[in-house]
């Protein structure tokens, strides 16, 4: 096949020069019939032979067909590769030709034996107001100084790309109802449709087709905002890939550099306003920008029900002889005269309430993991008075005694060197039991003024408290006017007449 250039220069000598074609063909060795073709008709280029020859690969055709197509039956991470059919050429059927021969035939096969559309997308226009989807990431991140593996909520609109992300320690039942509750508040209403993975907190189990059996919860939660669930085939979690783009967006964009912050509460106030921000940009496509669209979506979704869902758990279960109760795998203290009773729990995201007899007996902030205990101090200082000698390995004052002041240490110290060791506990824990009446400050103030003046016991500290509430201690009688500036003159008058 001649070239361009040569064609050119053909072409022109014959039609402009009037050189003839003998002269043609002596002056650039190619045939005179090649000459006669050329002034004939346009440039070709090389063409493609419809039937490839394969001198040393035809042989071999039909056994990488057949290794092929018996791949589509076996898992993904089983098949075939190209490196692998060509080894197996080489070591089983003698091949000799080169790998790169291979690997071109072997795309080719794939080509025609499989779906040839699996890598195309099918361009959507969401209608508006409708859908929007669901999925969990995980980041780290330091919370109160301690690094930990954190879960990320994230719901993205469908129609207008606009999104909320919410952070959590976990993806349990009620972090995924709490984070629903705040995402339907940041968007104002309800999506119609809600579309997620098959997660455990919200699927039983897994059915034919379409059909899910949910958790009985979730099942509740849903039925009380209306919205309807829709969940993905098994393994196909790009059938919801707006929110699973935004899964790598959130943790490159709001989770770098790793977050610090004193609690999950200032992380999302922070991560919250990043959402708020987002928008300004114009998706590909569209006329509007994403904060634009969001504002035209709103009047579309359901409206918020007047007060939120309780999102809790109720159940009973009995304080154990360390005056604990198991909740969650974790320990939850309770005041030791409820030691051995029938309790109930009231469980939510962030609390945990236990009640005897309808009684509130104790309250916690709720912890995530195993085998962790949450203790108030308090619940066992009144068993540690009469039990001192308990009080350096119990556990209550082992863990409160890590957080106090150098004051307090002071205090205890001096009270033993006064009444003697036993005495000297004794007393302190009558000091610590205060915190019940006053706040920390007060309580820690008094302490290092009642080491500072040599205080030997518990009524000194009281003494020193004393006029922290003059309101409460000083209270008038009833139906008795409190004198603010009283007049004591009558007092001379009648000390003269005695």
């Amino acid at each position: 096949m001649l070239k361009v250039s040569q064609q050119d220069f053909i072409r022109t000598a014959h039609r402009v020069y009037g050189k003839s074609i003998r002269q043609l063909a002596k002056e650039t060795g190619h045939s005179r019939n090649t000459i006669r073709k050329m002034l004939k008709g346009e440039y070709e280029s090389y063409k493609i032979r419809n039937n490839q020859v394969y001198p040393v690969l035809g042989k071999y055709v039909e056994i990488i067909e057949k290794w092929l197509k018996s791949d589509l039956q076996n898992p993904r991470k089983q098949r075939h590769t190209a490196r692998r059919v060509y080894n197996r050429l080489v070591n089983e059927h003698g091949f000799t030709g080169a790998e790169s021969t291979v690997r071109v035939h072997v795309r080719k096969v794939r080509m025609k034996i499989s779906r040839s559309d699996d890598k195309a997308f099918i361009p959507l226009c969401p209608p508006i107001g409708q859908e929007a989807e669901i999925d969990w990431g995980t980041a780290s991140a330091v919370i109160d100084n301690k690094k930990a593996t954190i879960k990320f909520f994230c719901m993205r609109s469908k129609y207008s790309g606009k999104h909320f992300v919410r952070c959590y320690p976990c993806e349990r039942q009620e972090a995924l109802c709490d984070a629903h509750i705040h995402a339907f508040e940041f968007f104002g209403g309800i999506f119609p449709v809600l579309i997620y993975d098959n997660m455990t907190t919200a699927v039983r189990k897994v059915l034919l087709g379409k059909d899910r059996q949910l958790q009985e919860s979730f099942e509740k939660f849903k039925a009380f905002y209306n919205f309807e669930a829709r969940f993905c085939n098994v393994g196909q979690g790009h059938e919801k890939g707006g929110v699973e783009g935004l899964v790598g967006y959130s943790r490159r964009n709001y989770m770098v550099p790793i977050p610090h912050a004193e609690s999950f509460a200032k992380l999302n106030e922070k991560i919250l306003q990043e959402c708020l921000n987002y928008g300004s940009h114009r998706i590909s496509g569209k006329k509007r920008s994403v904060s634009e669209d969001f504002e035209n979506e709103k009047e579309f979704l359901i409206a918020l029900p007047p007060y939120r869902f309780s999102n809790i758990r109720t159940f009973n279960g009995k304080a154990d002889k360390y005056a604990t109760v198991i909740v969650d795998r974790n320990r939850y203290s309770v005041p030791t005269r409820y030691a051995g009773m029938a309790v109930n729990i009231v469980l939510s995201f962030e609390q945990v309430k236990i009640y005897c007899f309808k009684k509130l007996a104790a309250s916690h902030m709720r912890v995530f993991g195993c085998s962790k205990w949450q203790i108030n101090p308090h619940h066992y200082l009144k068993l540690i008075q009469k039990r001192p000698l308990s009080f350096d390995s119990a556990r209550p004052i082992k863990e409160w005694r890590e957080k106090w002041p150098d004051s307090h240490e002071s205090l205890l110290k001096h009270f033993c060197i006064k009444q003697g060791q036993n005495s000297g506990i004794k007393d302190f824990l009558s000091v610590l039991m205060m915190y019940g009446e006053h706040t920390a400050p007060e309580m820690e103030a008094a302490i290092e003024k009642a080491v500072e003046s040599g205080v030997s016991t518990h009524h000194g500290v009281k003494h020193i408290l004393f006029p922290a509430k003059p309101e409460e201690s000083f209270a008038p009688l009833e139906g008795w006017p409190l004198v603010s500036d009283p007049d004591v003159s009558t007092y001379d008058r009648l000390g003269g007449e005695i």
